[in-house]
């Protein structure tokens, strides 16, 4: 009977010992979305130091009135955002955190290609601009300005693919990258048009909320454009 007595305490103190939880969230969940978090306020951080002069102009002047000094630093859009887009890459194949790194490397090995599609694209834009001003208000204008409006937004798109397509093909020479990127850009038209819309949205957003857009909405919404950009490219690698 002591022996059974003993047993059953046993038992009864075993039972009411804690169990040990199981936690909802395990440590890779944390590590991903510390580094999520991590990589999308550095890529901010980066895009602002690489585009300065324009984040300035944006930021300090009225862009109406500051527009030529805007459209000189434009280009500059070029190289930040192919090492944006590389660092999205990195990030997707493998979780890479290591921002500063990807985004600095990627920087300085296409900085010539970033710089000549971004001055592509911001001087088909401005003579697009200049020419709609001019039509505006004539009879040649409901003619013309259709026409200039949609070369203007071809050029963003094709330079978008564009830039999207470089770190992909580090390889491909500058004419071939603008011909893929203008080729898919129309057949995929589609998700060229998704692209743009959010671009367009965060261009809205950083325009009237500089701090907003350039400190948190920056990298989410260019993550969505290399998304879109890089499924349009897909046939092309």
């Amino acid at each position: 009977m002591g022996s059974v007595g003993s047993v059953g305490a046993g038992r009864a103190g075993a039972g009411s010992a804690p169990r040990r939880r199981r936690a909802l969230i395990g440590p890779e969940t944390y590590e991903l979305v510390f580094g999520t978090v991590y990589t999308g306020l550095m890529t901010n951080l980066l895009l602002a130091v690489a585009c300065l002069p324009l984040v300035a102009l944006v930021v300090a002047t009225d862009v109406a009135a500051t527009w030529p000094l805007a459209a000189l630093t434009a280009p500059l859009l070029g190289p930040a955002l192919i090492a944006a887009f590389a660092v999205f890459g990195s990030f997707s194949a493998d979780g890479s955190t290591a921002v500063v790194r990807t985004f600095a490397r990627a920087w300085r090995r296409h900085l010539r290609r970033g710089l000549a599609i971004g001055a592509l694209a911001t001087g088909a834009v401005v003579v697009a601009a200049v020419d709609i001003l001019f039509f505006w208000g004539r009879t040649a204008g409901a003619v013309a300005i259709p026409v200039l409006v949609t070369l203007a937004v071809g050029a963003v798109a094709t330079a978008v693919l564009a830039l999207t397509a470089v770190p992909e093909m580090p390889g491909a020479r500058l004419r071939d990258v603008l011909l893929a990127a203008l080729v898919l850009g129309a057949r995929r038209w589609y998700l060229t048009a998704g692209a743009l819309v959010v671009l367009g949205l965060l261009v809205s957003l950083v325009a009237t909320r500089p701090a907003v857009g350039l400190g948190f909405a920056v990298a989410p919404l260019l993550f969505a454009v290399w998304g879109a950009c890089r499924f349009a490219l897909r046939s092309a690698r």
